[in-house]
């Protein structure tokens, strides 16, 4: 079984650096899973992608796959390692289904992720830490982004929390 990491904290945090950091001594094979699926209507996210792929190695990348776990799967040669950033991206593209279905649904990415003989690093987002939502959809993320990531860090081997660039080990 390989060894699954949590990355979590706020936005602009240094995750996704540590993230790349973490991996890079895990072989030439490295995958990185963007979960973004962009959109050319947003020309700043489309700008913050550009950013991200120009500030990771040079790494195969699975661009938003569905199914992280089955995408990861049939990969030749497999992966030596996995970055997959971020958690509320893939959240955020899911959010026409009801919450449990999204918690299965990330139950089971957890469990066929951790079944494979390579490292994962997860990178997550903690957005609690605000004041609360005014509007219940931005509510509902916010509570399943925290239940994402709660679980997530059940699962894992180890839970880091960054902050100003600062690594915290959680557990």
């Amino acid at each position: 079984m390989g060894k699954l990491i949590f990355l979590t904290g706020p936005v602009r945090s240094g995750k996704s650096r540590h993230a790349v950091e973490h991996a890079q001594g895990w072989g030439d094979d490295v995958v990185f899973v963007a979960t973004y699926r962009a959109d050319a209507a947003d020309p700043e996210m489309t700008a913050r992608v550009t950013r991200h792929r120009a500030e990771r190695p040079a790494w195969r990348t699975l661009e938003a796959p569905p199914d992280i776990a089955a995408a990861l799967a049939v990969l030749q040669p497999p992966p030596s390692g996995v970055v997959v950033d971020c958690l509320t991206l893939w959240l955020g593209d899911r959010l026409d289904a009801s919450d449990g279905t999204i918690l299965a649904m990330w139950a089971d990415q957890l469990l066929r992720l951790r079944a494979n003989a390579w490292p994962v690093v997860i990178v997550g987002n903690e957005i609690g830490w605000s004041p609360v939502p005014e509007h219940p959809a931005l509510r509902r993320f916010r509570d399943l982004a925290g239940s994402l990531g709660q679980a997530t860090a059940a699962g894992a081997d180890e839970a880091w929390l960054l902050v100003a660039g600062c690594p915290v080990r959680l557990k």
